[in-house]
């Protein structure tokens, strides 16, 4: 269902001249601690530091007992470079030098668990066709120009393997015990909710006319063939060429066998996505576009029945030290250049109002998005001095996130 249009007056933050307004706050470690908690899915847009979000959130649950596993979209390599990993695959692959924590509970015997991966889409797709085909069809599929083009490059294939691959993390945890929690790190910009659209996607372009065209030979007896799709055929063939033609029909009559299951498991996992155990995160900066994109996923997850946990707000300004108003400060500074003194603290007077404003300024941008989402829990986690490059700086993250 779609949210009714808004009126001149509002805005995706709510009103124009909305009320300060603070949200709930967010309990990150209750999130992470809940066994219910299977599944925590982490979106927004580019740059709002979700990859560290991710693994700063897997990491301190590990920590704290779980067993858990961090499945990155994201094609940067920050993820495994700060968990001392030399390069994330398809494969999970553990994470060295966990310790546990005071909070830690139940059994401590051994080390924390905790693995990390990274979304191979090709790899992913060529495993779905291998376990769901005979060896000669794999074999036809795999080898077929057309399906080495679709599994690499196709719009939506990214985000449709990305959930055949936490459909298939999720069943096999539940088959062999190894991970209690799965944590979710998506592509960024919009794009992040593309794979709530990937199988439908995917499903209208198989199911969609050229494609049913392609497969009008296989499907039927020759007599089917009709004079309009044998000219249609013609006039492809000299568009395409006659190889290209045959890959693709070639491709589609092999593959077409194998979708059913696609869309099913699709399907399971889709509803996975929306059942209790399942927490989405959404990320964002202290800056207007970012919560702007951020809105759009709370509505977008809201129109989707899907649950939400909460806002995290990434590196937000530390307020400067004192209780001197940004006016104040310049004042101030304007009398010692009146004077003509104190050059070295009137430039310090003018840096304390820059970062008061700024400080003020988002925290009016968090207001007005707590105005028009009320009830979304929010974390504020304070920009850190340097970039986030090893364990020592995730757990920093992390236990910011537990006090945000």
């Amino acid at each position: 269902m779609k949210s009714a249009p808004r009126s001149r007056s509002q805005t995706r933050f709510g009103p124009l001249a909305a009320p300060a307004s603070t949200a709930p706050d967010l309990d990150v470690d209750a999130l992470i601690d809940d066994p219910g908690t299977g599944i925590i899915v982490c979106c927004g847009s580019g740059g709002v530091g979700k990859t560290t979000t991710s693994a700063a959130l897997g990491l301190r649950a590990a920590e704290r007992g779980r067993r858990v596993v961090v499945l990155t979209i994201d094609p940067a390599r920050r993820l495994a470079q700060s968990m001392g990993i030399e390069a994330l695959d398809n494969t999970p692959r553990p994470v060295e030098g966990l310790a546990w924590s005071d909070a830690a509970s139940g059994d401590r015997e051994g080390a924390p668990r905790m693995d990390a991966m990274m979304l191979d889409m090709k790899r992913t797709f060529d495993e779905v066709v291998e376990s769901q085909a005979t060896p000669e069809k794999a074999k036809q599929i795999l080898e077929n120009p057309f399906y080495i083009a679709l599994s690499s490059s196709f719009a939506g294939t990214q985000e449709y393997m990305a959930m055949e691959k936490l459909g298939q993390i999720h069943q096999q945890s539940r088959q062999d015990g190894s991970y209690d929690l799965i944590v979710v790190d998506t592509p960024p910009s919009r794009s992040a909710l593309d794979f709530l659209d990937a199988p439908e996607r995917l499903s209208s372009f198989l199911d969609g006319r050229f494609i049913r065209l392609l497969l009008a030979p296989a499907r039927g007896p020759a007599r089917m063939m009709t004079a309009g799709v044998g000219l249609i055929t013609n006039a492809l063939t000299k568009i395409l060429g006659a190889q290209v033609l045959r890959d693709m029909q070639t491709f589609v009559t092999a593959f077409d066998t194998l979708f059913g299951g696609f869309r099913q498991r699709a399907q399971k996992t889709f509803e996975l996505l929306q059942a209790e155990g399942t927490a989405f995160l959404v990320v964002a900066a202290p800056e207007r576009d970012a919560l702007r994109e951020a809105a759009y996923f709370v509505e977008r997850l809201s129109e989707d029945r899907m649950p939400l946990a909460g806002l995290v707000v990434n590196r937000a300004s530390p307020a400067p030290v004192g209780d001197l108003s940004a006016d104040e400060a310049m004042a101030a500074a304007a009398r010692l250049a009146k004077l003509g003194e104190g050059t070295l603290s009137g430039g310090l007077l003018r840096l304390h109002a820059d970062r008061t404003r700024l400080v003020e300024r988002e925290a009016r941008l968090r207001e007005r998005f707590a105005a028009a989402h009320p009830k979304v829990p929010t974390a504020v986690v304070p920009a850190l001095a340097g970039d986030v490059h090893d364990l020592t700086g995730l757990r920093r993250v992390g236990q910011l996130l537990a006090e945000g």
